[in-house]
């Protein structure tokens, strides 16, 4: 077997490595197998899943080396605050965004020579808000992930490159499809990149933050059966795996040229799986990269600000527990729920089924997976532990619920051993990902940003609505569990006009900073200001131009360190304002 055909069958499981095997150890002769390398000591391994899943414990083994699952972070319709009727909504977010005065005044920053890249559901590449004066395409490349009878770019396995000659080929025929048949049927991707580097349209009726700049396109494939299930994740729901978005940012990086072509590379997709402080190998990698010069990461902050899916504890002598009330939606077939705790306390669970029923599980020092059977009730529950989760170092609990009963759940969480104490956050999955309402009770909005936006080296955007300043009900609050600073900016996210109609979510609000990171990026390192910038350099230009309200203190969860202006940025440069 091939090693594409490893990567794409569902009989092969990713794992994800950051560490490499010592020669001693041979592994040929351990699994069947094959390697893609990312950088250094980070790989992927596609190993035989009877080698790593089963009935024996390997699943927990293994849980900091699995791939976890993301989902896009845009707003339903149903779910979308309504803003004042306005054609125009787009001017309007990059007026408010300090983006317009920029790209038409003195400076002229339009993106040219920067690239900026998205990991998506693709690009619909025949549009017109992706062509150029003369018609030809502005992409420089796509990766479609989900085609596999072209050719892969070089250096991967699987899916297809088609280059910028290629598109202009397709587009020069009466049915570009039939030359590159790479499309954008959920069209997420689409309004991303138009948001971030869309061209102007006839009438002045759009533009996007960064006109000029070059395009590259990644279209994810969806994640293997096994790793929805293994998820719980509904029929139907985008989900893309940590391995193909690993390997999507490996891909881009061959458009950064250091001191003459910049790369922003924007991810409108998020999770609340994994310990909400840019830990794991995905968080490794971006925080490796973005150290380095010429490419920024930008990363959309989530919608689960309101969703009830976080739950906060803490527990003392005088409080020596905490119940967790859990209400279950209708036909609800399953999910995980993931506890994360610190040292030096171990963590007890008692769980109270709708129907009265109870069942304990103490925490076992050997990881031990437990299994509960609910004699009354159709539900079963899966519980298992890493008391030292490898990439954090924090206690980790998943709570696997397998058909769980309609009500109210109760979970009560206490510590055991000489040190009585602590605190502890529980997660449920981001909202698409469950199948019916469910959520906690007694939630906390705060640490609800998603990962992959509590990476130090990336730009984290939360998202407000314009017509009030305001941030969005839905838009994640900071900070990170170990109190990093999350988000970075706040940007307009609410009904946002597009060349696809209007969107919400911090998937707009993350596009829209891309294209000004672009702007940034043009400034610095184009035309030679700052040649040597890298994210943490933007992510402080970006600080200093904020726009803070008199009332508010700096930074705080919902704005961090207030609303995008890039006219700020330059107004603070030359000592016109504070960014106030």
């Amino acid at each position: 077997m091939t090693c594409k055909e490893r990567i794409l069958s569902n009989d092969y499981v990713d794992v994800l490595f950051d560490f490499v095997f010592p020669k001693e150890y041979n592994i040929e002769s351990q699994a069947d197998y094959c390697y893609h390398s990312l950088n250094g000591n980070l790989g992927i391994f596609f190993i035989e899943r009877s080698a790593v899943v089963g009935e024996s414990n390997a699943i927990r083994s293994y849980y900091s080396f699995l791939p976890k699952c993301y989902g896009l972070m845009e707003l339903g319709t149903e779910n979308k605050l309504k803003a004042a009727q306005d054609d125009n909504l787009n001017t309007l977010a990059l007026t408010e965004s300090g983006i317009l005065s920029v790209q038409r005044g003195p400076l002229n920053l339009t993106g040219k020579n920067v690239t900026i890249g998205f990991i998506d559901t693709g690009v619909r590449y025949q549009d017109p808000v992706f062509l150029d004066i003369g018609g030809k395409s502005r992409i420089v490349s796509i990766w479609d992930q989900t085609i596999q009878t072209g050719t892969p770019p070089e250096g991967f396995e699987y899916g297809t490159e088609y280059t910028n000659e290629m598109l202009n080929e397709a587009l020069a025929n009466d049915n570009p499809l039939s030359v590159v048949p790479s499309t954008d049927a959920n069209g997420h991707g689409s309004v991303m990149a138009s948001v971030a580097a869309g061209s102007l349209l006839e009438g002045g009726r759009f533009i996007g933050a960064a006109p000029d700049s070059r395009i590259a396109v990644v279209k994810l494939k969806e994640a293997k059966p096994y790793l929805r299930e293994l998820y719980k994740i509904p029929p139907g729901v985008p989900c893309y795996s940590e391995s193909d978005i690993l390997m999507a940012i490996q891909y881009l990086q061959k458009y950064v040229q250091i001191l003459s072509r910049p790369l922003v590379i924007c991810l409108g997709i998020g999770t609340s799986m994994g310990d909400h402080t840019g830990s794991g190998i995905l968080g490794t990698f971006m925080q490796y990269l973005g150290r380095q010069k010429s490419r920024i990461f930008v990363v959309a902050g989530g919608n689960e600000g309101n969703s009830s899916h976080h739950f906060f504890g803490e527990i003392s002598e005088r409080e020596p527990y905490q119940d967790i009330e859990l209400r279950v939606g209708e036909n609800e077939r399953g999910f995980i729920m993931d506890l994360w705790g610190n040292a030096p306390y171990y963590y007890n669970a008692t769980i109270r089924s709708p129907g009265g029923e109870y069942v304990r599980w103490n925490s076992p020092r050997d990881a031990t997976r437990r299994e509960f059977t609910f004699i009354y009730e159709r539900t079963h529950l899966i519980i298992e532990n890493l008391l030292v989760e490898q990439a954090s170092g924090s206690e980790f609990i998943r709570f696997r619920f397998i058909d769980p009963t309609e009500g109210i759940w109760t979970i009560r969480i206490n510590s055991e051993g000489n040190t009585i104490g602590g605190s502890f956050d529980v997660w449920l999955p981001i909202t698409q990902f469950l199948s019916s309402n469910t959520y906690f009770l007694e939630s906390s909005p705060k640490t609800t940003i998603t990962e992959p936006a509590y990476v130090h080296s990336a730009v984290s955007v939360a998202n407000y609505q314009m017509i009030n300043n305001s941030i969005a009900t839905s838009s994640g609050r900071g900070y990170a569990r170990d109190n990093y600073v999350v988000p970075d900016v706040a940007a307009p996210g609410v009904d946002v006009s597009t060349p696809f109609g209007e969107r919400s979510g911090s998937s707009v609000s993350a596009a829209i900073t891309a294209g000004a990171c672009a702007q940034l990026l043009e400034w610095a390192v184009v035309n030679s200001n700052d040649v040597l910038v890298n994210s943490t350099n933007i992510k402080n230009y970006l600080i200093r131009g904020a726009r803070r309200e008199s009332y508010l203190e700096y930074p705080n969860r919902e704005w961090g360190y207030g609303r995008l202006d890039v006219q700020g940025v330059f107004d603070s440069l030359a000592g016109l304002g504070q960014g106030t």
